[in-house]
């Protein structure tokens, strides 16, 4: 099931994209955020409300570091997004799952001696590498030579990414509910966007261009319950190589709706993507069927 909740977050998060590109015509990155994370807070206080969920928590700093380097991620990648080629800056970002088996196989080295871990999680990771080139084969990276500092940060948002990540694994093995962990991340947002709205200002709003906010809000909010609740399932490294399917999503958004086209090296990278997705799932459950969560 993890399989699913992570293709299912991908899904939202990709066409989270789709109205950001259309809401960052009238709003900057940090309204964006802001906004979004206002939306999701009033979601998640209605739902836990219903579901009977309280959101008090007695791991509030386990919180907070997810917080912390969640929008340290965030904030990261907009800057990349702003300093790079969109391609460049999504290739770096989406690094955070190869950072994710680098940080699992290392630990598992240093934890479990030398040999286990790579012959049970080795393979995993290079279906997570096989994952990561069908990305760079469908978006093509490139920078130049005053781009340094952009894929810098860049390359620092993916591996906040995969320090994210694994906070959400490691709050689900505390006993935290997805919807009180992705409550906190999402007051983290709104102070960390409201805080960058005092320095570069905000906009003002017009209808109808201003209703994009609310689809972002309720797909970010909708995606991190599901990729939280993916992450909580155990297999990390699986959940963490389905990701680059929002690369396959996205793909097909820019096809569709923005009329974009995808090159043949591009198509072979979407299929490499989705061959790694099915071998990674596979391997995880012939090498080890019924696996509890990983300890990290």
């Amino acid at each position: 099931m993890q399989a699913l909740w992570m293709l299912l977050a991908s899904l939202f998060f990709a066409t989270m994209g789709v109205c950001i590109k259309f809401a960052s015509e009238h709003f900057n990155s940090f309204e964006i955020v802001c906004y979004r994370g206002m939306v999701g807070v009033v979601f998640l206080i209605g739902m836990t409300r219903v579901r009977g969920v309280s959101l008090r928590t007695s791991v509030p700093m386990m919180h907070f570091w997810r917080s912390v380097v969640g929008v340290t991620a965030l904030t990261s990648w907009f800057y990349a997004i702003a300093a790079l080629p969109l391609a460049t800056a999504v290739t770096l970002n989406y690094m955070s799952s190869v950072w994710i088996a680098a940080f699992l196989l290392g630990g598992a080295l240093l934890v479990q001696g030398r040999n286990a871990p790579i012959k049970q999680q080795g393979p995993l990771f290079l279906a997570v590498l096989a994952g990561f080139g069908g990305v760079a084969m469908m978006l093509r990276p490139t920078l130049n030579e005053d781009q340094f500092v952009g894929a810098f940060v860049g390359l620092l948002s993916g591996i906040f990414s995969a320090f994210a990540y694994l906070q959400v694994a490691a709050l689900s093995r505390a006993g935290e509910p997805e919807s009180r962990t992705v409550f906190y991340f999402s007051i983290g947002a709104v102070l960390a966007g409201a805080l960058g709205m005092v320095f570069v200002g905000a906009s003002a709003w017009h209808w109808p261009s201003a209703l994009w906010l609310l689809p972002i809000g309720l797909l970010a909010v909708l995606g991190q319950l599901c990729m939280t609740r993916a992450y909580a399932s155990g297999a990390t490294l699986v959940v963490a190589n389905l990701q680059y399917s929002g690369i396959v999503f996205a793909g097909i958004y820019s096809l569709t709706i923005f009329g974009d086209q995808l090159p043949l090296i591009g198509w072979l990278g979407m299929g490499l993507i989705i061959v790694s997705g099915i071998t990674a799932t596979v391997l995880r459950a012939r090498a080890v069927p019924h696996a509890p969560v990983e300890e990290h």
